[in-house]
């Protein structure tokens, strides 16, 4: 039983980096993403705001 619970304890930390990596990769593809679809935005704006002139 003590083996069990040193083995879980040590395990802790490393799946706790293992899922701060995971969110940090996750926040860098949906930033791309953002810049993205920000820029098509403001394709589309400068588009209709020739249309008006």
């Amino acid at each position: 039983m003590g083996i069990g619970i040193g083995t879980f304890l040590y395990l802790i930390p490393i799946i706790l980096v293992a899922l701060v990596i995971r969110w940090i990769r996750l926040i860098m593809l949906n930033s791309d993403e953002q810049v993205k679809q920000n820029i098509e935005i403001i394709t589309l704006l400068r588009e209709i705001k020739e249309k008006k002139d």
